[in-house]
């Protein structure tokens, strides 16, 4: 992801928008093309070009040259699984408190979209420890990061997470499997105090199990919720809601590592009350 410029410059990364918003993400290199079903575009027309503008492929179709968000990048990955929503995802960082600097564990890197905004998310400086059992989803996720040249603030970990995590005093930690609830004691090991916990579920009786097993390990500020985004048809004279929307994609579970109380503590709130 660059910084922000006026004009294109080899190795960005760069969006073009067709007609009917169809979206192509290349990253711009001397001497190659993009072919699309409009035709083709040269790579050294479109360096030097200003974010923007308007670029013709070889039959003289249009599209919009423009540098992609992160929504852009994370709703075009290659993928074997649903991804998380850009809805849920921006919620999800600012609700964990996650920034620049920060060490994230997450598990079930799935095709990694949620990797690859955590690695955007973390800088430089920061890091993200993505666990995955399974192979074939851990290749295909390591290949979308180095497409976005973030896998450096990755480390990629194959293994069953009930082993537990090789991470102590991580800033939060994410679980993004069917059956969360088994694995609590191991997020509670690998949390600093205060860390935040999150998982996102599908079902009810999913999320009753999970808040069953925070319960258990003594997590608190325990919250459940879901995000619902309605976009409307952006016409001035006739603004109404458009006619299709990506409802309930899962409910989101947060909660933070706390202390237990010492039993010094508790006989004193015991004898207050």
């Amino acid at each position: 992801m660059e910084t922000e410029r006026s004009a294109a410059a080899e190795n960005d990364l760069a969006l073009l928008v067709g007609r009917t918003h169809k979206t192509f993400i290349i990253r711009l290199k001397a001497g190659d093309k993009v072919q699309t079903h409009r035709g083709v575009l040269n790579h050294d027309d479109l360096i030097g070009q200003p974010w923007g503008s308007q670029v013709f492929s070889h039959q003289g179709s249009s599209f919009f040259f423009l540098q992609p968000s992160l929504a852009d990048i994370l709703l075009n990955l290659p993928r074997n699984t649903q991804i998380l929503y850009p809805k849920d995802i921006g919620f999800i960082l600012v609700t964990m408190g996650i920034g620049p600097g920060m060490h994230i564990v997450e598990a079930g890197t799935g095709s990694g979209a949620f990797t690859t905004a955590l690695a955007f998310t973390v800088g430089e400086k920061g890091h993200v420890y993505s666990y995955e059992n399974r192979a074939e989803m851990q290749n295909l996720a390591k290949k979308n990061l180095t497409r976005f040249e973030l896998e450096a603030r990755v480390s990629f970990i194959l293994r069953d997470i009930a082993q537990g995590f090789d991470q102590k005093d991580a800033d939060a930690l994410f679980l993004d499997l069917p059956n969360p609830e088994d694995y609590i004691s191991q997020v509670k090991a690998a949390l600093k105090p205060g860390g935040f916990f999150g998982s996102i579920l599908p079902t009810t009786n999913q999320v009753s199990r999970l808040l069953v097993a925070l319960g258990r390990e003594d997590f608190g500020f325990i919250e459940v919720c879901e995000t619902l985004l309605r976009y409307y048809k952006p016409v001035a004279d006739r603004l109404r809601p458009a006619d299709r929307m990506i409802a309930h994609t899962g409910y989101l579970i947060f909660a933070r590592a706390v202390l237990p109380a010492k039993a010094e503590q508790e006989n004193q709130i015991n004898s207050n009350n």
